[in-house]
């Protein structure tokens, strides 16, 4: 089997050298593996003939069976059409095309009865349908019978290369016919009868051509489950690998958290942050390496948690680590724990690339001394150079922000035995995507906000509202209050957004010209854009006018107003971290959404959720539903979007299920060494060094 399906595509009947060249750029098909699991991404239902008379607006698509009447050449020139005539005795439709003519007119001629299919549209008080797909009616064919035709991504080069959809299908027709017998079964005997899936062979061949709906359903069904399954079960043998090989410091001693607990606590934790860290504290016992992700929305105090996790490694003896993304987001960290720490005789420190380097050796000396225990930063705390003389845990936060290697590389900050490890991220992650991202991490979720904390109004607005909401936000300022206005930027080279940036700068300068205004952006150096931060956190400035650069990490309580411009050019996701840039006080905070009255329905549905909710994980489902999972961050280092036929923003109810199936198997056996679990090693085996996706035909 392994030996046909490695066969380069060239060898297909029908390809060839220049097809296949075609095939490998266009669509990354190089084998017959490739091909047989290029799988149609809808089926055009041809079971059902429609009459004439039947045709409305409101059917997608239609297959009619009747005789031409007429065919003849209208227009001249670019306005040049051919139109032939349908009747089928209920009424009479018109087939247009514009393109194509000397050929279509060869092939169609009045008094044959064909069989017709497309989207019609309706001109006047007549339907019409343009360039349809036209075939002879022969009795006793799959065409007068009906069947269901699947529908394969195109682009425009495969289309002129007569590698269209209907190409496509006439190529897997032949190759499923030589692929018969010869495709080996991927799942357990066990697995197939608990869950009554199709076999591998005919769910393969039913996804593509299938006899009825039924089966389209059972091959869909058996499909994803599949794919599914063995991603979970990468992640799940990944988790079990790391408890099994990787030992982790044994931290009982609990001192410094009682002390700081009891004398200097500067708040009552709530119940989600007390059990995150009660699940903290009995991994960090264990004697096996912690790997857990920390979920809380904005504000929900995760930094507090991880602050006391680190407290519990330095009453070990240990010393803690604290990484962020950027240079605002570890000077913000460094001057929340500096002043937590001092009050139990710690000290912190911080390193990042502004650091001097003076600073620098400082540093680097009294961390392999002992005598700094934590140190906050940047990617400056991944350098070799930086050496800990023990390592007890570290804290990623934004974890999104880094690639598997980069965090990878603190786990080998100690020689013997890696540090504990606790990621955190700000941007709530849908269940479905949180189980496939992170499936080999324990997951912990603060799931409620600190007392006293006020929901965020939430209003979308219009630019024939801007004299209404500059007044909003005078009022507000004058009331003592801050105000960020951000822009979009979708990349910080773009000129157009830069110049729309500095506009905005120069109309809110104007409009307020009785209020200091500070100005943020990716361009400038780092000790500018700290200086202006600095200027607004002191009050000093009222206004900042700002690009996403302050989506992650400035908190400043006295700010109560967002305005985000051009709200319809974010994401969900960043509208919601934005957002969460305010109501950091007691005061009645306000996220404002200014668009334009043009925009489209994605973004009108983005917009109409964030006035509804302030739910980050319903926020996070909607987003995942409207954007796919291949959009999102973090989905393309970790291979989720290297998915083939599942859909994790539609078919969470199939991977939890793969996900008990390979959680059940792994527990009755880890090393699969039964007998009836050998087509499931052999699968593995063959996909460890390079492919994440094990469902793959190997």
């Amino acid at each position: 089997m392994p030996a046909f399906f490695d066969t380069r595509i060239e060898f297909l009947k029908g390809v060839g050298p220049k097809k296949a060249q075609i095939l490998n750029k266009e669509l990354e098909i190089f084998t017959y593996g490739d091909l047989i699991q290029h799988y149609p991404f809808r089926h055009e239902d041809r079971t059902r003939f429609y009459t004439i008379r039947e045709v409305s607006e409101e059917l997608p698509h239609v297959q009619l069976k009747g005789r031409i009447r007429a065919v003849e050449t209208v227009g001249g020139g670019r306005k040049k059409r051919l139109v032939a005539y349908l009747t089928d005795g209920t009424g009479e439709i018109e087939l247009v095309w514009f393109k194509g003519i000397p050929w279509i007119s060869k092939k169609i001629k009045p008094g044959i009865e064909y069989v017709v299919f497309g989207r019609p549209a309706r001109f006047g008080r007549r339907f019409n349908i343009a360039h349809p797909e036209i075939d002879f009616s022969t009795r006793g064919t799959e065409t007068e019978e009906g069947y269901l035709q699947p529908v394969y991504s195109s682009t425009e080069k495969l289309r002129t290369n007569y590698l269209d959809s209907k190409g496509m299908s006439k190529l897997m027709k032949q190759l499923l016919s030589l692929a018969r017998g010869k495709i080996n079964e991927t799942l357990p005997p066990s697995l197939i009868e608990d869950f009554r899936l199709l076999a591998k062979e005919p769910a393969l061949m039913q996804i593509h051509f299938p006899d009825n709906p039924e089966m389209l359903q059972k091959a869909l069904f058996r499909l994803k489950f599949e794919e599914l399954f063995y991603v979970q079960l990468r992640l799940l043998m990944m988790k079990l690998t790391r408890r099994e090989e990787y030992a982790g410091y044994v931290f009982n001693t609990a001192d410094l958290v009682t002390t700081f607990y009891n004398k200097h606590l500067p708040f009552e934790l709530t119940g989600a942050q007390k059990r995150v860290i009660k699940e903290c504290y009995r991994d960090m016992r264990t004697g096996k390496q912690m790997n857990r992700l920390l979920q809380g929305d904005v504000g929900s105090g995760k930094t507090i948690v991880s602050f006391i996790c680190m407290l519990l490694a330095i009453s070990g003896g240990a010393q803690a680590a604290m990484m962020a993304p950027t240079e605002i987001l570890a000077d913000q960290h460094y001057r929340g724990l500096e002043p937590l720490a001092a009050q139990l005789g710690l000290r912190v420190a911080k390193l990042t690339g502004s650091s001097k380097t003076s600073e620098r050796k400082v540093i680097h000396q009294m961390l392999r001394d002992g005598d700094i225990h934590i140190l906050v930063g940047t990617h400056a705390l991944l350098e070799d150079v930086v050496q800990f003389k023990q390592l007890g845990l570290a804290v990623i936060d934004e974890q999104h922000r880094f690639g598997v290697a980069q965090r990878a590389r603190l786990w080998k900050k100690n020689q013997h035995i890696p540090p504990h490890i606790l990621v955190m991220t700000a941007t709530p992650i849908p269940r479905t995507l949180a189980m496939t991202l992170y499936g080999d991490l324990d997951i912990s979720v603060i799931d409620e906000l600190p007392a006293g904390r006020k929901p965020i109004e939430t209003v979308h607005r219009f630019e024939s509202h801007r004299l209404r909401v500059f007044g909003f936000i005078k009022e507000q300022v004058q009331q003592g209050r801050q105000v960020y206005i951000v822009y979009p930027l979708i990349e910080e080279s773009e000129n157009s957004d830069y110049k729309n940036l500095m506009e905005g700068y120069e109309s809110v300068t104007r409009a307020f010209p009785d209020f200091q205004v500070s100005i943020v952006h990716g361009k400038m150096k780092a000790q500018d854009k700290d200086y202006e931060m600095q200027r607004f956190l002191k009050k000093e400035t009222q206004i900042m006018v700002a690009t996403t650069v302050i989506e992650v990490g400035v908190n400043v309580p006295n700010a109560t107003v967002m305005v985000i411009e051009n709200a319809e050019r974010f994401g969900l996701a960043q509208l919601h971290q934005l957002r969460g840039r305010v109501g950091r006080g007691a005061d009645q905070s306000y996220c404002i959404l200014m668009s334009d009255y043009k925009i489209s329905k994605e973004s009108r549905t983005r917009l109409e959720t964030m006035v509804r909710t302030h739910n980050g994980f319903e926020i996070a489902e909607t987003d995942l539903k409207l954007r796919g999972p291949g959009d999102l961050e973090g989905t393309q280092q970790s291979g989720i979007a290297d998915l083939l036929i599942s859909d994790l923003g539609k078919d969470g109810k199939i991977l939890q299920m793969a996900r008990n199936a390979a959680t059940d198997l792994l527990g009755e056996d880890p090393d699969l060494s039964k007998e009836e679990n050998q087509n499931i090693r052999r699968q593995v085996d063959a996909q460890r060094k390079d492919v994440v996706n094990w469902s793959k035909i190997s």
